[in-house]
């Protein structure tokens, strides 16, 4: 027998084992390829992928995603490893285009209120070269059909901004997609989903302060993604809280997938009162860049086989009703006045020929369902706050590229209740036995909840508010039991009509509240009936002229917009079509009101409580007297502004009757600058207050001058006389009636009481402000709001008021002498050095 070497020996060893090993290995390979299992296991094929990967960072699934990881399905995976958080995104949803809405959650004092929306924009998940993932900011404001050769043109200059760039950690386990960290997203300064650039302005932020913010969730629902974060800011100026030099918020950003065929658009008409879309179109077929307006609306479509029972008229159940859960946070013994006020609005569907296209429901339990949650933005939820708020709020989140609302949370504040008493209270206490109290019945708020949810469910359908509304109905007409009946205080509920200030005592059986009315009907119709046969949006402008034309010189169906400070016939908060005569009605009520105050807020199981309700409602008494004034003061210098089509050869701006506007200051000379001194009480002033009754009282009357004396009032007065001549009221015409009522002492020398005499002075500040002073700039975005603007040095404004001023100056001196009141010749003489300081200042 031959002898080995012990060289020889271990050689022949290490290649036995060597051989064993490769040997071994192609069995355990052919193995798991007959089994079909583990595609992360490494092949001869894959080195170079491996290599590739290694080499760019990006590590095996199991390593990134370990045993530890806590995981949720959804529309991205979501993965919590250790108190780090990754996505993991399927290659399908690369380049799909998703909107994120981002609130606030929680908040500190001063830092707006829960629930509110701080932005809204819409992404997309982009990948660049194998290892990298982008968030990008993708806008529509600018547009053409991807068809045209002006496409590319658009998409040149709308370059997507990044948003941030992830690395890839991971392929997915089945390689059709990539795992990326999204910690950072949520923890660093990424202005997109934090705290705004307008707060961080006004609260000096410096800096995010990264110990101090953290993720505290993020759950992942079959079309939307719900991150919730904590961000503490440095700030130099924070609203609240100031000792700690940072504001805290807790924000929501929700991720929500859009539809992969975006609904039909529906163009938009300003006749029409609804929340849109704007988009600049470069496709269109015009000779300059033309904005393309859409509706908000959600897609309610006809089934295919009730297509023939449509067309003949009958109702029918749309494909997908609009369905509104109740939040189980909800008292029980309020969700069923919150779902009557969501199924008010099936009323108006049926004018658009559907049937049960609105519904609401109770919230199912944890037991009925245990996926159910309010943040799953498959569901619209009416979200009850435990806050102090008063306050209800009805947004919607819509598909920037078609209008169509996905999605809408209503925000209900408890302390909603309080305002509710405070209105029903003041405006019908008179009338109403059953507003004459601090706490009303369940049956008496729970009808007041059901008129709040109903108007703020008409905003997430895409009404806004229609101002215009309540001034279709005389105010006669309000004191009646069977138009009132008919038609509620208004035709629409989405006007700030609120309860029936005008009825009187003796108007038996009258309605005190809105209702969803005959414009909402024929707005829902106009926004939301299929027009089958139309192919394009463009397809339907013809029928939906022909159906506002239908309705044309009707004002129970004209719009007005919210915000139009000079048009006095779309006001908020008014009633009737003339304001001197429902104020009228409404300061007898209040006078009515006054003196039962103290027995109507007092509880007689309550001996012990203090003079807060009182001090409280008193307070309301004032403000609503307050809003009398406004309603007529804006009559003066006022233009009605009335949308209409070039097609219908009408004005859309008129201004108001000169006789109105007499009328109006006569008003306000009799209810206002002659003291109202019904409205000063001893025995409600001595049980609230120490000080503060008269300064009440003169705010009042001198925050109603000086907005008769506004310089844009004035510069409306001065172009209505350019343009009508001696049909207009001039601004001369104003002075002279109300030097008559605000000096109306003077001529006989009697005595001027202390309201008066602070009233003179405020007349003459008032005048000094319009000799000297420059009307203040006012924002370009805020101009539609109060019209154009006056140069007051080169206007008629400065002369005519020189003249007012020697005017007064003649008057106060010739008064003096036969004034026999010491503190009143004191005053006027105190004027005249005024008027004479204005008129030569050295």
């Amino acid at each position: 027998m031959q002898m080995f070497s012990s060289s020889n020996l271990r050689q022949v060893v290490l290649s036995t084992l060597l051989l064993g090993a490769i040997f071994f290995s192609e069995d355990v390979q052919a193995q798991r390829k007959k089994k079909k299992t583990n595609t992360t296991a490494s092949t001869s094929s894959d080195a170079p992928a491996k290599a590739a990967a290694a080499k760019n960072g990006i590590k095996a699934y199991t390593e990134v995603i370990t045993a530890k990881a806590n995981s949720k399905e959804g529309l991205f995976k979501v993965h919590e490893v250790e108190g780090k958080y990754y996505y993991e995104i399927p290659d399908s949803l690369i380049g799909r285009e998703m909107l994120m809405v981002t609130t606030i959650a929680k908040t500190a004092e001063g830092i707006g209120y829960g629930g509110e929306r701080t932005n809204t924009q819409m992404l997309r998940w982009d990948k660049r070269n194998d290892d990298k993932v982008i968030l990008k900011l993708v806008s529509y404001k600018n547009t053409a059909a991807d068809s045209l050769p002006i496409f590319q043109a658009v998409r040149n200059s709308n370059l997507e901004p990044i948003i941030y760039t992830f690395d890839v950690k991971a392929k997915s386990k089945e390689d059709d997609g990539v795992v990326i960290e999204v910690t950072d997203l949520f923890t660093k300064d990424v202005q997109a989903i934090g705290l705004p650039k307008n707060r961080r302005t006004e609260y000096k932020v410096t800096r995010l302060e990264p110990e101090k913010s953290y993720i505290e969730n993020i759950n992942t629902y079959p079309i939307n993604i719900e991150s919730r974060y904590v961000m503490t800011y440095a700030a130099s100026e924070p609203p609240s809280n100031s000792s700690t030099g940072t504001i805290t918020v807790e924000l929501n950003s929700s991720m929500l997938l859009l539809p992969k065929t975006p609904m039909k658009q529906r163009l938009s008409d300003r006749r029409v009162g609804w929340f849109n879309t704007t988009v600049t179109d470069y496709g269109l077929d015009e000779q300059r860049a033309t904005k393309r307006t859409y509706l908000d609306r959600w897609r309610l479509e006809v089934k295919e086989e009730d297509i023939e029972k449509f067309r003949a008229g009958e109702l029918v159940e749309p494909k997908k009703p609009i369905i509104y859960y109740i939040d189980p946070a909800t008292p029980d013994k309020w969700r069923p006045f919150l779902k009557q006020g969501v199924e008010d609005w099936n009323v108006a569907f049926e004018a658009a020929g559907f049937k049960n296209a609105i519904q609401a429901k109770d919230a199912p339990t944890p037991e009925e369902d245990p996926g159910w949650s309010a943040e799953d933005a498959r569901y619209s939820v009416i979200r009850y706050f435990a806050s102090d708020i008063q306050n209800a709020y009805g947004p919607h989140v819509s598909d920037p590229r078609s209008g169509e609302i996905l999605e809408s949370d209503i925000g209900w504040y408890h302390n909603v209740m309080n305002l509710l008493r405070n209105w029903y209270f003041i405006q019908t206490a008179a009338v109403n036995p059953d507003a004459r109290s601090v706490k009303f019945k369940d049956d008496v708020m729970g009808r007041l909840i059901r008129f709040v949810s109903s108007h703020e469910v008409g905003h997430t359908l895409g009404l806004p508010h229609n101002f215009a509304s309540s001034h279709a109905i005389p105010v006669d007409s309000l004191r009646s039991a069977s138009f009132t009946n008919k038609y509620g205080t208004a035709p629409s509920i989405m006007d700030y009509a609120r309860f029936n200030y005008v009825a009187q005592p003796e108007d038996e059986g009258v309605s005190l509240f809105p209702e969803v009315g005959v414009y909402d009907k024929y707005a829902i119709a106009w926004g939301y009936r299929p027009i089958l046969d139309a192919v394009t949006p463009e397809d339907e402008q013809s029928e939906l002229n022909e159906w506002i034309t239908s309705k044309k010189g009707d004002p129970l169906y004209r719009y007005g917009r919210q915000g139009n400070s000079y048009d006095p016939s779309t006001q908020s908060e008014d009633l009737g079509d003339d304001a001197m005569k429902a104020s009228g009605y409404g300061i007898k009520n209040l006078k009515r009101i006054m003196p039962n105050l103290m027995a109507w807020t007092a509880e007689e199981d309550k001996p012990y409580k203090d003079y807060s309700d009182l001090n409280e409602m008193y307070g309301q008494v004032l403000a609503q007297y307050n809003r009398y004034m406004g309603h007529v003061r804006t009559n003066v210098g006022g233009v009605y502004e009335v949308y209409r089509s070039s097609g219908d050869d009408e004005n859309v701006y008129t201004h108001t009757d000169k006789k109105i506007q007499k009328e109006a200051v006569k008003f306000l000379n009799k209810e206002l600058f002659a003291t109202p001194t019904w409205l000063i009480d001893n025995t409600i002033i001595a049980r609230t207050e120490d000080f503060g009754a008269l300064e009440r009282i003169r705010g009042i009357q001198v925050g109603t001058l000086d907005n008769l004396l506004d310089f844009g009032r004035l510069g409306r007065l001065i172009e209505n006389e350019a343009i009508n001549g001696k049909q207009a009221y001039t601004m001369l015409e104003l002075f002279d009636d109300l030097r008559d009522g605000i000096w109306t002492e003077l001529n006989a020398g009697k005595t001027i009481d202390v309201h008066r005499r602070s009233l003179q002075r405020a007349h003459l500040e008032r005048l000094s402000v319009l000799m000297n002073d420059d009307e203040p700039k006012i924002p370009s975005q805020y101009r539609r709001y109060v019209g154009a603007q006056i140069n007051a040095s080169q206007s008629d404004i400065r002369p005519l008021v020189r003249g007012e001023l020697k005017t007064l100056q003649r008057q106060v001196r010739a008064a003096i002498p036969r004034t026999s009141d010491r503190v009143s010749k004191l005053h006027l003489e105190d004027s005249l050095e005024r008027i004479s300081i204005m008129l030569d200042p050295k």
